[in-house]
């Protein structure tokens, strides 16, 4: 039998894919997308679409109203587990994610031991009815806990994603962060999205070993073949489009964007501020656009997905991501709508705030700024308003890092790698 060190170590294309054929493989998540064209973020069915195509797997999500119980979509085998009852106002999960939610609504707080329950026990059910061998868990935090005790019972080996709010976001709850680091300490391994999130996992617990694996993005689909001139007339935008694409909670720090609007709009008059998302800041925001009367410049279409989300990316001229540290502590890992504009070859401004760098290199691939700065998430829109050759010197640089480091089928090859690693070791 290998050591854990000798078995990450043959975790390369050499390792023999037919041990991948004997896996039967638990994949857990909680955002996860409802229903074809979702606007919830699917990165999580994206890396799955591709894992299925070697393993058997299926996939444990949240029920949602109007989801079914059961089903496949694109090779995916998903069930979803119901929570609270009736199924109709099960809110906890989707349309903003769990920790904004339970911030900002008793229903979600009152329906969270439920969801805990439920959870639990359908992991558990599932685990025996398919009769799973491994078990790969997105978001140390709820459901890492509970695989964790799945694994002391029944030692099915098992692999933590983190993705950043399940590590930032728990330092200051002491309970939880018990919870949390006891799911790290008896993972067999540990992948997170960014170099940041790495060195936080470490600062908890060096028992598991531990991975840089990024987010990835379908290159063709977020593509500047998707540009629409149309889309422009359709939002009312004669000038620059500027696009920014989120979930509306804190750590999105969209607030200093709207706040940076008036000093754009002094240099570039006919810009537009397209802000793509939804989430529990959403009144918020709209009433900061208000009070500052700039109505006209910003505009809210909601949720987009696929290749309607795709054509926002590739028609805006700068992408704008002022993401923070909110005040509990949570930042981002690595979210994918960066890579998605960069590979539709849009410029982008960010700040450099957890794993944002590990994509944004400065003056190359996007320009930096730092968090909560108005003034300097305006003066650098400004600066690549006002100059087109740089906006497509990093559109180009972008794309061409994209092509190297976060295509899908690249990021899905790492980790069926560690697959049949663990299939290795537990032979």
């Amino acid at each position: 039998m290998l050591t854990l060190a000798e078995t990450i170590k043959s975790a390369d294309p050499a390792v023999p894919k037919k041990r991948l054929k004997e896996l039967r493989v638990l994949v857990l998540a909680t955002t996860f997308p409802r229903w074809a064209d979702d606007a919830e973020p699917r990165f999580v069915f994206d890396l799955t679409k591709h894992l299925a195509e070697k393993v058997s797997l299926w996939v444990l999500a949240p029920h949602a109203p109007g989801t079914k119980m059961q089903e496949e979509i694109e090779g995916v085998r998903i069930i979803r587990f119901p929570y609270f009852f009736p199924k109709r106002l099960q809110t906890l999960c989707y349309e903003g994610g769990i920790l904004p939610k339970l911030k900002t609504r008793w229903l979600a707080r009152l329906q969270l031991p439920f969801f805990l329950a439920a959870q639990g026990f359908h992991i558990w059910r599932t685990v025996r009815k398919h009769k799973i061998n491994f078990i790969h868990c997105h978001w140390i935090i709820p459901q890492g806990f509970f695989v964790a005790l799945i694994h002391l019972i029944y030692k099915i080996p098992y692999m933590l994603t983190a993705l950043g709010a399940d590590v930032y976001a728990f330092n200051k709850m002491p309970f939880i962060g018990m919870l949390r680091n006891f799911a790290i300490k008896n993972a067999w391994l540990c992948t997170a999205n960014s170099k940041a999130l790495v060195n936080s996992l470490k600062s908890i617990s060096q028992k598991p070993r531990f991975k840089h694996i990024p987010n990835g993005v379908y290159e063709d689909l977020f593509h500047e073949n998707n540009c629409n001139p149309k889309l422009k007339d359709n939002l009312g935008i004669s000038g620059l489009f500027l696009l920014a694409v989120g979930r509306f909670a804190d750590k999105k720090g969209f607030n200093y964007l709207i706040q940076a609007m008036p000093k754009i709009l002094t240099a570039q008059p006919t810009a537009k501020l397209v802000l793509v998302g939804y989430g529990p800041n959403d009144s918020s925001l709209k009433q900061q656009v208000k009070t500052l009367g700039i109505e006209d410049a910003i505009h809210f279409p909601g949720g987009k997905s696929g290749l309607e989300l795709a054509r926002y990316f590739a028609t805006a001229d700068i992408f704008i991501g002022p993401s923070i540290v909110a005040s509990d502590g949570d930042t981002e890992g690595q979210p994918a709508v960066f890579v998605e504009a960069m590979s539709a070859k849009t410029a982008v401004v960010a700040s450099n705030v957890g794993g944002i760098s590990d994509m944004i290199e400065d003056g190359v691939t996007g320009l930096l700024v730092p968090e909560k700065d108005s003034n300097a998430i305006a003066e650098k829109v400004i600066t690549l308003c006002e100059n087109p050759k740089l906006r497509n010197t990093l559109a180009e640089n972008g794309r061409k890092r994209v092509l190297e480091k976060y295509c899908w089928s690249s990021v899905a090859s790492q980790f069926l790698d560690i697959y049949s690693a663990n299939k290795t070791n537990s032979k």
